[in-house]
């Protein structure tokens, strides 16, 4: 078995090189990988850091990943950082979680999200400050008008992430839906909604409105009336190791006490 061990900039090289060695020493062929881009080609990865790093890592590889938490909350990491994860990596048995993303089209050009794409407005001493009015529609079916600071579209997994701070529901990973949650909405008509990962939901602004989008906490591009944007499952999706397929909810409760 061939694993890869990533980590981000925080986390010190002597853990990575510990777990190395204890994945040698089980029959693994083990190397530390400093990018993204060399991460092809290896059977299982594991990432020290963060939910930030783990977010990268999964939607820049196909392998199973598992994540050992060097940040701060870690929902989407497996392990805390003084727990040995050396032999749920090396057990080639063990389960596996397939956790959905989403396809944002902008322009012509496809980009993943494992947690939420964010559509914000603009902050900025020479932009005025007024909410957005944003169009939803479903399947081309118009679904609403939104006036707020801006919209979330998340993920189960995203459920628990930006969403959830701005008064969305937590969704158990195994239900086959999105979330489309307002921020600061300005009318009690623009509530929280909840639909199937089988449609496709599209964007339309008000003339003049500017918004900033954003995939997984990453700057993608300025949207403005008359660009078109989609948002779909993607065909990809991050696959996780786990040491339990239940262990949802104690995870939950541990994360948020």
């Amino acid at each position: 078995m061939k694993i890869a061990i990533f980590s981000n900039d925080r986390v010190p090289r002597e853990a990575a090189e510990r777990l190395r060695a204890r994945l040698i020493a089980g029959g693994a062929a083990a190397e530390c990988v400093c990018s993204l881009e060399a991460l092809s080609g290896y059977d299982r990865i594991a990432v020290l850091g963060g939910d930030g790093t783990v977010l990268r890592v999964a939607k820049a590889v196909h392998a199973p990943i598992v994540g050992i938490n060097y940040g701060r909350l870690g929902f989407l990491t497996e392990f805390e950082k003084e727990e040995d994860a050396a032999a749920l990596l090396l057990d080639e048995t063990c389960p596996t979680v397939a956790r959905t993303m989403l396809s944002v089209r902008i322009a012509g050009k496809e980009h993943l999200c494992l947690n939420e794409l964010a559509l914000l407005r603009r902050i900025a001493p020479e932009h005025p400050n007024r909410v957005e009015k944003i169009s939803v529609s479903i399947d081309g079916c118009p679904a609403g008008d939104y006036a707020a600071d801006g919209l979330i579209v998340a993920t189960p997994t995203g459920s628990t992430a930006y969403s959830l701070s701005a008064g969305g529901s937590i969704v158990t990973p195994d239900c086959a839906v999105f979330l489309l949650t307002p921020v600061c909405a300005f009318s009690l008509k623009s509530r929280p909604l909840i639909y199937s990962d089988r449609s496709v939901l599209g964007f339309t602004l008000a003339e003049a409105d500017e918004l900033m989008v954003y995939g997984d906490g990453a700057f993608f591009t300025e949207l403005k009336a008359g660009d078109e944007i989609t948002v779909s499952k993607a065909e990809q999706s991050a696959v996780f190791l786990t040491r339990d397929t239940r262990n949802f909810f104690p995870h939950l409760m541990q994360k948020l006490s």
